[in-house]
């Protein structure tokens, strides 16, 4: 038996492209004597549709895809992931369900059984868990379907879940385990699910079949991976990482094993890659092609303005260089050193102008207050327009350059430097921007040296540095780290060794700044809780503040 996996880049609604894609796979796998091609999980409608499945139209579309791919489905299987209607009056009205089509038509479903309900899951709010698991024989072997999170349960140690689907199907023997998957990306992600498959495999004594889907949607991005494990607990393959594959494999070879294939997994080039492909399918996705940001001379745009001209080609980005009178002169050569590397379009608006006109219109107002924060979000909110007249005039799409540990405590302006359409570093810490720079410099020069090794700087006041209002980004960045990423209260922060005022300035900056994040642009997700929807707090909370 020879098995295809489909490692597709979904678009959530685009039921015509979804199943175009997938009839091209199933004929490809056809060519390449597959007997069996398997998708994605949901992969009619793409992953995760949300309050879409609510619609009628959008369930009938689902069934029509399944429909049509039945159809097709002779001289070889096809495995797809849709969702399904519940027939019972009790429980939710839908299962999320992968199809088995053969013979021109649906010849086995199973229902998804674990429905993560935590991060950026919501699954609970839509669909019913399965109640019952058989496997299918198909050319003599029984086969055990599953969907993403059930692997995710071995022998019932996950503590989120009561019961374990292959678990309920080990009395039918199965001989094979196919896995649909939805598993969205985070940097240090891929190991994990090679562990779980590990244990799937040490358990059950059984090959598994893991396709998964690559390609952003909105803000999670999938990195594909899928993999197929021998019995012997070996990592037969493992497919490219961000890109549409198909790879087929016989049975027989898979069973033998001996043969240990994984992808490397080097943090910042899996971030690298993932925001390219973040930026792209976002734009792809939604219909749009150009984008303009404000460049600075600083780590953080410079970053940005790289990864938007990888992801959308040099002539499809624009910059806007908007020194003031704070501005030094090495910034705004860094920055048009910058652009003129990547070759892309740049613009020089000096601000001071414009920052001298409002403190004119203001000064009868403010005449007996002092300068303060109130004269720099007013230089950040001029930018701001600025870039948002080009994106308006032009078409062309904003793209916010905060990093992760700014919009932590809030150090940035609402409505000035916090605009977008879309956060590209929202989710990459301070340090990590950096380690990305040298990244991207590691075949020469393109973002200039000084700005990599200047100290930070904001630039709205005379010789401002970021640590005159931050602490030293080495050290914030760790204590957000372990806060965000991995939950620690101030109490478990003291005890590690950081300093108790350190510890309780930084929270609460973290915490009263969630009004802020409440209203930015989509994050691309790179790490395992980035600000979105998988991180869900309350903005008048009291906690620490």
């Amino acid at each position: 038996m020879k098995i295809a996996l489909a490692q597709l880049n979904y678009h959530i609604g685009n039921f015509e492209g979804n199943l175009e894609k997938m009839l091209g796979m199933v004929t490809k796998a056809k060519a390449l004597k597959a007997d069996i091609v398997v998708f994605g999980e949901l992969a009619t409608c793409g992953y995760p549709p949300r309050d879409f499945l609510e619609f009628d139209d959008f369930i009938r579309k689902a069934y029509a895809s399944v429909g049509k791919l039945a159809e097709v489905a002779q001289g070889i299987a096809i495995v797809v992931g849709s969702p399904s209607r519940n027939p019972k009056l009790e429980g939710k009205d839908l299962f999320n369900s992968a199809f088995f089509l053969a013979d021109g038509q649906i010849q086995h479903v199973q229902h998804k059984t674990l429905l993560p309900t935590y991060d950026i899951f919501d699954e609970y709010r839509y669909f019913e868990p399965a109640d019952s698991w058989k496997t299918l024989t198909f050319k003599g072997k029984k086969i055990a379907l599953t969907v993403c999170e059930d692997i995710w349960n071995v022998g019932n140690e996950n503590p989120l879940y009561r019961i374990c689907p292959m678990d309920e199907m080990m009395d039918e023997q199965p001989d094979l385990m196919l896995n649909l998957s939805a598993s969205p990306f985070s940097y240090d992600h891929a190991p994990d699910r090679i562990h779980v498959l590990k244990a799937n495999v040490a358990r059950y004594k059984v090959p598994v079949f893991y396709a998964n889907q690559s390609g952003g949607q909105t803000d999670i991005i999938f990195d594909g991976g899928s993999i197929v494990m021998s019995p012997d607990g070996n990592v037969f393959d493992e497919m490219p990482y961000f890109e549409e594959c198909l790879r087929v494999y016989d049975l027989d070879t898979v069973i033998r094993g001996g043969v240990s294939n994984e992808q490397p997994k080097e943090k910042i080039k899996l971030i690298h890659d993932a925001l390219i492909v973040g930026i792209q399918d976002y734009f792809r996705k939604m219909g749009l092609k150009k984008a303009i940001l404000g460049l600075s001379g600083g780590i953080d745009s410079a970053v940005v303005a790289v990864l938007a001209a990888r992801a959308l080609g040099a002539d499809n980005v624009r910059c806007i260089l908007m020194p003031s009178q704070y501005s030094s002169d090495h910034s705004v050569n860094d920055a048009r050193h910058l652009a003129e590397n990547l070759g892309i379009q740049y613009d020089i608006i000096p601000i001071e102008p414009m920052f001298a006109a409002f403190e004119q219109t203001l000064k009868p107002h403010f005449w007996s207050y002092p300068q303060n924060i109130t004269e720099e979000n007013l230089q950040a909110r001029i930018r701001g327009m600025l870039v948002m007249a080009f994106s308006n005039k032009f078409g062309n799409i904003l793209l916010n350059t905060t990093n992760k540990s700014e919009m932590a405590v809030g150090y940035g302006t609402l409505y000035g430097d916090m605009c977008g359409g879309l956060s590209v570093i929202g989710d990459v810490y301070k340090m990590e921007v950096y380690e990305l720079a040298r990244f991207i410099n590691k075949d020469g020069e393109i973002i200039p040296l000084s700005t990599i090794q200047k100290p930070p700087s904001a630039e709205l006041r005379p010789n401002q540095k970021d640590s005159d209002s931050l602490p030293e980004y080495d050290v914030l960045d760790k204590v957000l780290f372990q806060y965000i990423e991995k939950r620690q209260g101030p109490k478990e922060l003291i005890a590690m060794g950081f300093d108790e005022a350190l510890v309780n300035r930084v929270l609460r900056l973290v915490n009263i700044n969630e009004f802020k994040r409440e209203q930015t642009a989509p994050v691309l997700r790179v790490s395992n809780k980035g600000f979105g929807m998988g991180r869900r707090m309350p903005i008048v909370g009291k906690y620490l503040s």
